[in-house]
């Protein structure tokens, strides 16, 4: 019996990270703020001090650039180009996940147990408070169009929106715009005749507002702009009232990834209820799972805003978003209704 317990005691004393034994790296890109997801950072290196978490924080098409071209390659991938994630997974980039917490994953957030959207963002406008002082904000996608053309002049210069040529998920957006809004054209030509700038992500937006360079913004990303406004009341958020569109962060371990097994355990980490609460108790990320309690979940989002919420699903559909004709279609059309080079 004494012998037994000797085993025992050494075999679990084998699992126990070594006084100056060098951690697992794990290397992650990503196109996700780390002011934003830091809380989720900091509870994942807490419980798992054996794995040195490297973060690096990157536009959305310099992040698609690496799935191919860094050597080594990333061990996990997360973006918010949700057609750029689909169209790596299906070239074949993905490692598949096989966890219980994977399994059982909503098939909605999903794709072949390769990539999870573990995020449920919604996409918001945002003004800044000067603007109330001279019409009334805009509620819906129809009055944003009736004040692009009824208070041009004023607005002229002072609105801001996603470049979609430089920018993958202000390019998803806009497609989604253009499937739910019969006038979305009529948008994109108002914004043009506005002279809106055109930026690569929403914190160059939300700068501009607060800075008072422009007045109002659209489609921009929730979950920044929710934190942007907490430190700068100058800053109002609303979530369309018409619909509102909803983003998901995607995430898949990369087929050569270096550190499989500290990937594993961060993409499992992500679906679990310990990552999950954290993104809706301390983050304004959105958790997807129902059985976490918090200010930002999927179902309390759903609660406060109804059947008006659109999530962009996450299934082979999104291919076609990256389809080089329908692209170039596309942003044909945007700079002919634009009505200048983007």
């Amino acid at each position: 019996m004494r012998d037994r317990l000797c085993r025992l005691l050494l075999a679990s004393l084998l699992w126990l990270p070594l006084p100056g034994l060098a951690a697992t790296p794990l290397v992650v890109e990503a196109a996700l703020d780390r002011e934003v997801v830091a809380p989720l950072l900091e509870a994942f290196a807490q419980a798992h001090p054996d794995i040195e978490l490297i973060f690096r924080d990157r536009s959305t098409l310099e992040v698609d650039a690496l799935i191919e071209s860094a050597d080594p390659a990333p061990d996990v991938v997360l973006s918010s180009a949700m057609p750029w994630q689909m169209d790596r997974v299906n070239q074949g980039y993905a490692r598949r996940l096989d966890t219980p917490r994977a399994r059982e994953w909503p098939a909605w957030a999903k794709w072949r147990d390769e990539v999870f959207g573990f995020t449920f963002e919604p996409i918001v406008m945002a003004y800044r408070l000067d603007l109330s002082r001279h019409m009334l904000p805009p509620a819906t996608h129809a009055d944003l169009h009736t004040l692009l053309t009824t208070e041009r002049d004023t607005l002229r210069g002072k609105v801001t929106t996603y470049s979609p040529s430089r920018s993958g998920v202000g390019y998803t957006l806009f497609q989604q715009d253009a499937r739910y809004t019969p006038r979305f054209w009529d948008l994109v030509a108002a914004m043009g005749d506005a002279e809106a700038s055109l930026e690569a992500n929403t914190r160059a937006m939300l700068q501009g507002l607060s800075e008072g360079r422009y007045w109002l913004g659209y489609n921009l990303l929730g979950s920044y702009a929710m934190v942007w406004a907490q430190q700068h009341p100058e800053v109002i958020v609303r979530v369309p009232q018409d619909y509102a569109l909803v983003m998901m962060r995607m995430a898949f371990i990369h087929r050569d990834a270096p550190h499989p097994r500290a990937a594993e355990t961060f993409l499992d980490f992500l679906l679990g209820r310990e990552g999950q609460r954290v993104l809706a108790g301390q983050t304004p990320l959105f958790s997807v799972r129902p059985d976490v309690v918090g200010p930002y979940t999927a179902q309390r989002l759903r609660d406060q805003v109804g059947e008006r919420l659109y999530p962009i699903p996450l299934n082979a559909s999104l291919l076609a978003f990256v389809d080089p004709q329908r692209r170039a279609a596309f942003m044909a059309r945007w700079r002919r209704e634009f009505r200048r080079g983007d």
